[in-house]
């Protein structure tokens, strides 16, 4: 399965990605910023989604939003 950035570049578990767009968290008064660095990301079953934690707490995350850093 291939994930891929907004970009197009290729991620893989390990990379670190970050946001381009503000984010507000469902279930939470937390947003998460533009530029926000999330490190150490792994892959899940979905090829527009990947796992990593950001904000303090470990969450899904759309590929759409994400490039690679």
């Amino acid at each position: 399965m291939d994930v891929k950035d907004s970009n197009g570049t290729p991620l893989t578990e390990g990379d670190s990605v970050t946001l381009i767009k503000d984010l507000k968290v469902k279930g939470s008064s937390l947003t998460l910023k533009r530029g926000t660095l999330v490190k150490n990301i792994r892959l899940t079953n979905s090829a527009e989604e990947i796992e990593g934690r950001a904000g303090g707490t470990t969450m899904v995350l759309k590929t759409q939003f994400l490039k690679k850093a």
